[in-house]
């Protein structure tokens, strides 16, 4: 159940990210007197929609996105010169010229998209994905000044393991009956419980803990938690188990082999929770600058990692953490963040944080990947755009006659092949998220 929930929470979001995204074209669009016919969230067939004023508002089946109808997108033939229509290429472009101009009702030139100024247009394209970058300022603040930004592991348990599993086990590897049972569990220690006391050591740390419990052998030892307001007096007997070594700033040592070098050490089978700490709204424009910058680094390097996922679905490489997903992935991470359990209420505020910044990342990708500069993404339309006001800065600065609008048109047919392409990298990902999926 708390896994359905995690997916609805992201479905619900999604949805609401891309009704939002194009209410960011349709308001400035309107408010410069273009006319909007279709409203629409989804693609394929109509599920709802209910006509007020101008306009057609609608659900559709497929929620991958969403769209507005903005009339006179494209410039008619007249106004670019009437070009030739020689080739198939041209052909397509004239097609979409005279569907744009059939829009246009008579006497209502004045409001198409066309015939806009540049800045106009930019405001009207950039509207969308600006809006999601609002989106994912809005969640970060909420996790990040509501709940914390985490500040490393506390002394509150977030999960109790029920067996000593193998340094080098897999990350699904469950317990059979061979291995060893986690003293930590056998003593009676549950999630949600903070250690107070180890050996009669006040425990300030999740660090000071650890080192107490490496430190104590096979000794059987007194520990004392809060659980549910109380203190709980229990007995915990270490097992001696190989684990990894760490340096002074916690990260593993590596042998000559490049693999952890392990010791014999005290282990217990419990994981801490991650700390919490709020933190100041201020500093929210930074994170989502940051992490923009950093989805910006994963679209420039687009066509590789595309490389790299068919190399590891198809053929015998390992997918890797840092792979990119799709939706169905991103809707797996959902339900795990939903479906772990542990921690308590601090677990579940952790949840809830996880949950947010996912979600405001996904938005930023929105961002990110709506400005590359290729039809039919707003980014084409951008570029476009630069390039019409481009135009017509150059002839004013020389004194010559001001230039008509680019033909845009002439660019469907870049936009149907982005299309396919985009919907091939999207059947890849959700064939590699199903069959050969990243976990957390």
């Amino acid at each position: 159940m708390a896994y359905l929930v995690g997916v609805l929470i992201f479905v619900v979001v999604l949805l609401a990210s891309i009704a939002l995204h194009e209410v960011g074209h349709m308001v400035p669009a309107k408010r410069f007197g273009v006319r909007v016919s279709h409203y629409m969230v989804g693609f394929g067939p109509t599920l709802w929609s209910r006509t007020k004023g101008e306009t057609e508002y609608g659900l559709k089946a497929i929620p991958l996105g969403g769209f507005v109808r903005l009339v006179g997108m494209y410039p008619p033939d007249e106004a670019v010169g009437n070009p030739p229509a020689r080739t198939w290429l041209g052909r397509l472009a004239r097609d979409a010229r005279q569907a744009s101009a059939e829009e246009i009702r008579p006497g209502e030139d004045h409001r198409a998209f066309y015939r806009l100024s540049t800045p106009k247009k930019l405001v009207v394209m950039l509207g969308g994905p600006v809006m999601n970058l609002v989106i994912a300022f809005v969640l970060l603040a909420i996790a990040l000044a509501g709940f914390g930004a985490p500040t490393g592991s506390s002394t509150t348990l977030q999960a109790v393991y029920q067996c000593v599993l193998p340094v080098d086990a897999p990350a699904d590897r469950t317990c059979t009956d061979a291995d060893t049972a986690a003293p930590g569990a056998a003593a009676g220690l549950q999630p949600g419980d903070t250690v107070v006391a180890y050996d009669g050591t006040p425990v300030e740390s999740w660090a000071q803990l650890t080192d107490l419990i490496r430190a104590t052998g096979d000794q059987a030892v007194p520990v004392v938690v809060e659980r549910d307001g109380e203190q709980v007096d229990l007995t915990v007997t270490p097992v001696v188990a190989d684990r990894p070594v760490f340096d002074a700033d916690g990260e593993p040592v590596l042998g000559a082999d490049g693999r952890p070098t392990t010791e014999p050490v005290g282990f217990l089978g419990v994981q801490p929770t991650i700390a919490l700490e709020p933190v100041s709204v201020l500093s929210v424009p930074g994170v989502v600058a940051e992490r923009t910058w950093q989805t910006v680094e994963v679209v420039a390097t687009l066509p590789a990692r595309v490389v790299d996922l068919v190399q590891s679905t198809f053929g015998t490489e390992t997918r890797d953490v840092t792979s990119i997903v799709g939706i169905v992935g991103i809707g797996r991470f959902a339900g795990e963040i939903g479906a772990y359990d542990g921690g308590g209420a601090v677990g579940l505020q952790i949840k809830v944080v996880s949950w947010l910044e996912m979600l405001a990342m996904l938005n930023v990708a929105l961002f990110v990947f709506n400005l590359i500069p290729l039809p039919p993404l707003d980014g084409g339309h951008v570029a476009t755009a630069l390039w019409e006001g481009a135009r017509r800065q150059a002839a004013r600065l020389r004194g010559l006659p001001r230039p008509g609008p680019s033909d845009s048109a002439r660019l469907v047919p870049v936009a149907y092949a982005v299309f396919v392409l985009l919907g091939a990298v999207g059947l890849l990902l959700v064939y590699a998220d199903i069959f050969n999926p990243v976990t957390i």
